[in-house]
C-alpha cells in the first residue's frame, strides 16, 4: 500500500473515531451509543450540579505518628463505605494535613440533606464486650461489668438470620485475625460465666459462656426489629472510624450555582476554542485550516475518554482541559514555522511539511513531557480540586500529541500529495 492510500485509510479511521466520540459525549443525539451513555454518564462535581460538603477534623491524639497515615486511609474507606449506604454515587473523600491537623473533606455531588449526611457519617454503632462481675452490695447481689479489648473495631463482617424457633432476627459477626484471638482468650477466661454484650453502652445480651470459642465468630440475639438488625449488618460491615472526627464546616452548594458554573465553564471554553481556531486561520490560512480542523477532532476524542474513565469534571477539571486546547495548538505553530522555514528555502511543500515535524518532534516531545512530570505530580501530591485539574490536563496533553503528530500530519498529507504546484 502506498503512503498516500495508508495517509488517507488512516484519515477515514480517525474521522469515524472522531464522528462516533460525538455521540457519545454528546448524549442529545440518537445513535447507538445511547445504551452506553446510560451507563457511562457524565460524572458532574459539587461545584457543578451542587450538593453537600462536609469537613471534618481527625483526632490523632491517641494515634502514633507512624500509624496516621494508615488511620488515614481506613476513614476514607470506612466513610466511603457509609455513604455509599445511603445511595450517593461517585462521593470524593479526600484527606488533608495542616501542620498538626488532619482533615477530611467530603463532596456529595447531587446529594441535598446534609443532615441526614452528617448523621450517617458520624454515627458509629459501638459494640463492646464486658466481662461480668457479681459483688454484693447492702445484701443484694449486683452486677457489674468491666471493659475489656474486644469492641466493634475487630469486626470484619456481618449478616442477619433468624432464629428457627422464635424466628427472631440475629446478628452473626466475624471478627478478624486480632480479633478472633481476642475473643478466643475472652472466652477462655469466662466460662459457665456471663458476658455482658454492650451496644452503644446499652446491655443487650449476657450470655453464659460455656466453652472457648476459636474462629472469631460471634452471635447476638438481643431484642431486636429486622428492620434495626438490618441497619446494625450494614453499619458493622461499614466498619468503625479508627479514629474520633469532629465535623468543623458544612456547605450546601445549590443545583442553581452549580448550573450557573458549569454554563459559564462551557461558554468559556467555547468562545476560547473559537478565538483560537480564527488566529490561525488568519496567521497560518491554509495550514491553520488544517490546524482547526485537527483541534475539533482531538476535542471530541478527548471529551471521549474523560467520559469514558467515568472521570469526574469539576471546574477545576474543565479549567485543565481547556489549557490543553492551547497547548494542542502550540504544537501545530511549532510545526508550522519550522515548515514555513523550509518552504523559503525553495523546498517542496510536501518534504517542508515532513521536515517541519521531524524539526518541530524533539521541542514538542520535551515540552509536553515537562508539561506531563508536572501533572502527574501534582496529581499524586495534592487533593481536592488541584488533583482534577492535574487529571485532565494530564489526559489533554497525552491526546494533543496525538493529535499534533498524527492528525495534523494525515490531514496534511492527503490533501496536498497530488497538488502539482508544491512551491
Amino acid at each position: 500500500m502506498s503512503n498516500i492510500k495508508r495517509s488517507t485509510f488512516l484519515l477515514i479511521s480517525i474521522l469515524i473515531l472522531a464522528i462516533l466520540s460525538v455521540f457519545f459525549v454528546y448524549p442529545g443525539f440518537s445513535s447507538p451509543f445511547d445504551f452506553l451513555s446510560k451507563r457511562l454518564p457524565w460524572q458532574l462535581g459539587l461545584d457543578l450540579i451542587g450538593g453537600a460538603q462536609l469537613i471534618y477534623e481527625v483526632d490523632m491524639s491517641q494515634v502514633s505518628a507512624a500509624d496516621r497515615d494508615s488511620v488515614m486511609a481506613g476513614l476514607r474507606d470506612t466513610i466511603e463505605k457509609r455513604i455509599n449506604l445511603f445511595g450517593v454515587s461517585e462521593p470524593q473523600v479526600v484527606s488533608a494535613k495542616e501542620g498538626d491537623s488532619h482533615r477530611l473533606m467530603i463532596e456529595l455531588a447531587g446529594y441535598k440533606d446534609i443532615a441526614k449526611a452528617i448523621k450517617e457519617i458520624g454515627e458509629t454503632p459501638l459494640l463492646d464486650f464486658r466481662q461480668v462481675t457479681e459483688i454484693e452490695i447492702e445484701g443484694k447481689n449486683q452486677a457489674v461489668y468491666s471493659p475489656t479489648q474486644l469492641t466493634g473495631r475487630y469486626i470484619k463482617g456481618a449478616q442477619i438470620d433468624f432464629d428457627p424457633t422464635t424466628n427472631n432476627p440475629r446478628i452473626n459477626i466475624q471478627f478478624n485475625d486480632e480479633g478472633a484471638k481476642i475473643f478466643e482468650e475472652l472466652t477462655a477466661q469466662n466460662i459457665n460465666k456471663p458476658l455482658g454484650i454492650f451496644l452503644d453502652n446499652n446491655l443487650i445480651e449476657e450470655p453464659v459462656v460455656r466453652e472457648k470459642i476459636s474462629g472469631g465468630n460471634a452471635q447476638i440475639s438481643g431484642q431486636f426489629t429486622p428492620e434495626e438488625a438490618k441497619k446494625l449488618v450494614a453499619r458493622f460491615n461499614a466498619g468503625a472510624l479508627p479514629a474520633p472526627i469532629n465535623l468543623v464546616s458544612q456547605q450546601l452548594v445549590g443545583a442553581s450555582l452549580g448550573e450557573e458554573s458549569l454554563n459559564k465553564a462551557v461558554y468559556s471554553g467555547l468562545i476560547g476554542t473559537l478565538v483560537i481556531m480564527a488566529f490561525m486561520l488568519v496567521y497560518y490560512r491554509t495550514f491553520g485550516l488544517f490546524a482547526s480542523f485537527a483541534l475539533l477532532i482531538y476535542i471530541a476524542l478527548t471529551l471521549a475518554v474523560f467520559k469514558g474513565v467515568s472521570m469526574t469534571m469539576t471546574l477545576s477539571g474543565i479549567a485543565g482541559f481547556i489549557l490543553s486546547i492551547g497547548m494542542a495548538v502550540d504544537a501545530n505553530i511549532l510545526i508550522f514555522e519550522r515548515t514555513k522555514e523550509e518552504i523559503k528555502k525553495g523546498v517542496s511543500k510536501i518534504s517542508a511539511i515532513e521536515e517541519g515535524f521531524r524539526r518541530a518532534w524533539p521541542s514538542i516531545r520535551d515540552s509536553n513531557a515537562s508539561t506531563i512530570i508536572t501533572a502527574v505530580i501534582l496529581y499524586f501530591f495534592t487533593s481536592s480540586f488541584v488533583k482534577g485539574f492535574a487529571l485532565s490536563l494530564l489526559i489533554g496533553v497525552l491526546v494533543s500529541m496525538f493529535s499534533a503528530i498524527t492528525i495534523t500530519r494525515t490531514l496534511l498529507l492527503v490533501f496536498l500529495k497530488n497538488k502539482s504546484n508544491n512551491k
